[in-house]
């Protein structure tokens, strides 16, 4: 691999890893992500003691070591709060803000099972598949059949269906309000 596209992966990783703190700082994550820390710091170091000719290359390398060193002393500072005891969680603005999807979905009058069939459609379009004989009455039986087979952590609170693509299809996932 050359400079561009280890440059490539150490910014994807970087904005990976952004994520994955802000999910653990909320509480949504139960680990620190330090093996990708690893991976990312390591990203870092590559090209420390290399000489690289490319300009733009090298400020583009640059300015995401210096993104990483303010992240961490970010997420060290709020790690030591959490350790400490005296971190509280954006919890409130996370409700706030499924509180309004939830207003919006009942504004809009749509169901669950509307809301994943909309999105369901919405994915088949976006991936080029075919959506004949999908129908409204499938995902409501599919959603049943979920809702049926729900694991034991997740029995007796309430679920919810979103659709992701994963290797080029839509599927239909479940997750804990």
């Amino acid at each position: 691999m050359g400079i561009p596209e280890d440059i490539e992966l150490f910014e994807r990783s970087l904005k990976e890893l952004i994520i994955k703190y802000e999910q653990y700082f909320l509480g949504i994550e139960k680990r620190e992500p330090l093996k990708l820390l690893e991976e990312v710091e390591r990203l870092a170091r590559r090209y420390t003691a290399a000489a690289v000719a490319n300009t733009m290359l090298l400020f583009r390398y640059n300015s995401l070591k210096s993104r990483l060193a303010s992240y961490r002393q970010y997420w060290s500072r709020t790690t030591r709060l959490i350790e400490e005891g005296r971190y509280s969680r954006d919890r409130f603005k996370m409700e706030m803000h499924q509180a309004g999807a939830q207003v919006s979905r009942e504004k809009s009058g749509e169901s669950d099972t509307d809301q994943v069939y909309r999105q369901y459609l919405e994915a088949c379009r976006s991936c080029n598949l075919s959506s004949n004989g999908l129908t409204r009455e499938k995902i409501a039986e599919t959603l049943d059949k979920y809702r049926g087979a729900l694991p034991e952590q997740y029995r007796g609170c309430e679920v919810e269906f979103r659709v992701v693509v994963e290797d080029g299809k839509p599927k239909i996932k479940v997750r804990p309000k």
